[in-house]
């Protein structure tokens, strides 16, 4: 029985909080305007956008998951603009309590091996079966047969360069915003039950696109993963989508799940619209996937009259204002 595979189930890209978060509150009078907190916040290197109405402004700092403690980039000052924000808007947290741990560990034969004499060769097209076997060439064992498509995307992402050690974007802008007692909140909560529930209960084959995808991204290897990485920090924003690595990301549980990916899209678009109805200005850490995607945020925002500055997001390049 592994536990890595009991808390992976619980969601790749989702942050497992208990703490509850503060209700955001107006700066005072002596608050740095939206130009003064972007200027400071561009010198982390990071895709970011900004958005201003004649209430309230947004800047969007696109986050990607995998970046390595060790990756170099400029947190401090991502920091240095945190502290200077009226409030924080932060990804849709995963809540899962203990009883929802121990509910995935009870159910873990389900999640982690196929039904008795199936194996991945039952569900997966000839192409994708030939890429596993290719994959899975050097190894002694021939576990991964009879292993779900999730737990095999998985393992493959961490083949790919994926990383549990991560310094996220998230995670830099939580620890500046409680040391400057700036006040934020996730645009949403998912509780661990719904997304349990929702991961027992869906088919198979629902998960075959993930487990294409993360075997694509094995496939580039480490040196995919660095180039994503690269062109992030570069702000080639349409690399970044188009690398395997992040491709898999997206279309793997839970983000890509049909019933969940819908709605942490819908939740970013209406939490960037309530925070530009508030006076100050909001620093929202959001996928930059989310964003910039076709359809994303960005475009929704521009489609709404709004002027978008930022780098370009666009392939057509239509979406750059700086």
């Amino acid at each position: 029985m592994s536990f890595r595979i009991a808390l992976a189930a619980l969601g790749l890209a989702f942050v497992m909080t208990t703490g509850a978060n503060a209700q955001p509150v107006d700066g005072g009078p002596d608050v740095a305007t939206v130009d003064e907190i972007v200027v400071v916040a561009r010198r982390a290197g990071l895709p970011m956008w900004t958005v201003e109405t004649a209430t309230g402004s947004v800047i969007l700092v696109g986050s990607v998951a995998g970046v390595p403690r060790d990756y170099a980039w400029r947190p401090e000052a991502l920091e240095a603009a945190t502290a200077r924000a009226q409030r924080i808007l932060y990804p849709i947290e995963g809540r899962a309590s203990l009883t929802d741990v121990m509910r995935v560990i009870w159910r873990i034969r389900t999640l982690s091996r196929l039904p008795k004499d199936a194996t991945i060769a039952d569900y997966a097209s000839p192409e994708l079966m030939a890429r596993l076997e290719r994959l899975h060439a050097g190894d002694r064992s021939k576990a991964w047969r009879t292993q779900t498509p999730t737990v095999q995307s998985f393992d493959l992402l961490k083949t790919a360069g994926s990383t549990r050690r991560e310094r996220a974007v998230e995670q830099v802008v939580r620890a500046a915003a409680r040391t400057a007692g700036v006040s934020g909140a996730p645009v949403g909560v998912i509780r661990g039950d719904e997304m349990i529930d929702n991961l027992l209960q869906a088919p198979l084959e629902t998960h075959l696109p993930c487990l294409d995808a993360a075997a694509r991204a094995a496939e580039a290897g480490p040196d995919g993963a660095a180039r994503r990485l690269d062109d992030w920090s570069r702000l080639r924003v349409q690399a970044v989508l188009a690398n395997p690595l992040d491709q898999a990301f997206d279309r793997c549980w839970p983000t890509g799940d049909p019933g969940i990916g819908p709605v942490l899209r819908q939740r970013w678009i209406e939490a960037t619209r309530e925070a530009l109805a508030q006076p100050g200005v909001t620093l929202a850490v959001a996928p930059l996937r989310l964003l910039a995607e076709k359809g994303g945020v960005l475009d929704r925002l521009q489609a709404d009259g709004l002027e978008v500055r930022g780098p370009d997001w666009r392939p057509d390049g239509e979406g750059s204002l700086q």
